[in-house]
């Protein structure tokens, strides 16, 4: 049995963090659904900039639209969304099997927007109504000015993959949001019995940006705090989603949103390849990784229910960072400021190779 599909029997989700359309073509995509169990893919402008700079394949309808779509925004959507509809249509099987818990495919709304509520929703909707697939997530940042954004997208019936998610307030304001969008839903009387969200949790950038902050006599920390902040969260979320203020929503058919641990592929080569997805493993949760990532596992990962282990441990580790002056709250500002900047910068880069 493949080691990736082992991770299905603790009941997590692994996702590609990757899209393109030789992935699609080539059939390598559908090879990893079949084979290593493959129940999700994600993408973003970085992913979709190597795709079309790389992939000869986009190139006759690359210049095609040069021609007839002269803003170079609505250029890259024209040009990437039949890519997003073919992965939603071969992941469609997967989810009318699961009736919906899996399947999804995740398109990201400009981060230029991650300041503008009204912006957000309005690019969430009109990029749904344009992909047209039931199994689709708009992608919208975890930014206290999209909160709004996010409750509303939910609202109004659309899977949200809430992104750029680094810190214990992150994770409370989105999962307010998306409690308070169902409610407000169920309330008009509209089902919400087919809504998916995930939280997408960073992991890789705390450690990087914590290990380069702790003294030498904590460096016992390096390299754990961000498997100990999902552990909490983890926690927090079953305290959130079990408690009798969900139960009617959940009565109606309503899910949960599910913890996604997203940058998972590990930077500090001191660090094991794998770290992100064996410490993590654990029932109703998705992990995303990466090719590099994807293949590592496949080659040497250990699956184990590791999610609920050691969570006194976890709480511990986080009592001493909070000691030492670190606050994971502003430790996730900066991080989502910088996550941003770097999103934006590669949208701009995006659409400058497609212009």
């Amino acid at each position: 049995m493949s080691r990736l599909r082992r991770i299905v029997d603790f009941g997590q989700q692994v996702w590609l963090d990757n899209l393109s359309r030789r992935l699609l073509e080539s059939g390598r995509l559908e090879r990893w659904l079949e084979e290593d169990a493959i129940a999700g893919v994600t993408s973003n402008p970085t992913i979709f900039h190597k795709a079309i700079a790389e992939d000869p394949l986009y190139q006759d309808d690359l210049a095609r639209l040069r021609d007839q779509e002269p803003d170079p925004e609505r250029r890259f959507e024209a040009l990437v969304l039949p890519d997003i509809r073919a992965a939603c249509d071969l992941l469609r099987p997967r989810y009318e099997a699961t009736g919906g818990d899996q399947g999804y495919v995740s398109f990201e709304v400009s981060p230029h927007l991650a300041q503008d509520a009204a912006g957000t929703l309005a690019a969430a909707e009109r990029l749904w109504a344009a992909i047209d697939r039931p199994n689709a997530m708009i992608k919208i940042p975890a930014t206290r000015a999209c909160l709004p954004a996010i409750r509303d997208a939910i609202a109004a019936g659309l899977n949200v993959n809430v992104t750029l998610m680094f810190s214990p307030r992150h994770l409370d304001d989105v999962f307010t949001a998306y409690r308070d969008g169902l409610a407000a839903r169920h309330a008009a009387g509209q089902p919400v019995d087919h809504i998916h969200a995930v939280a997408s949790f960073f992991l890789s950038r705390v450690d990087t940006l914590i290990d380069g902050q702790l003294p030498e006599s904590a460096a016992h920390l390096r390299g754990r705090i961000a498997v100990a902040s999902a552990k909490t969260a983890y926690a927090r979320w079953r305290e959130v989603f079990g408690d009798e203020a969900f139960a009617t929503l959940r009565a109606a058919g309503a899910r949960p949103q599910s913890c996604l641990w997203a940058s998972t592929g590990t930077k500090n080569p001191a660090y094991s390849d794998v770290l992100y997805v064996e410490e993590l493993i654990g029932p109703d949760t998705v992990n995303t990784v990466p090719d590099a990532t994807l293949a590592a596992f496949a080659d040497h990962g250990e699956a184990a229910e590791t999610l609920t282990a050691g969570l006194d441990e976890a709480r511990e580790r986080l009592a001493e960072l909070k000691a030492l002056g670190i606050d994971l709250d502003d430790v996730g500002e900066r991080l989502q400021r910088e996550g941003l900047a770097a999103f934006e910068r590669a949208f701009d880069e995006l659409l400058r190779l497609v212009d």
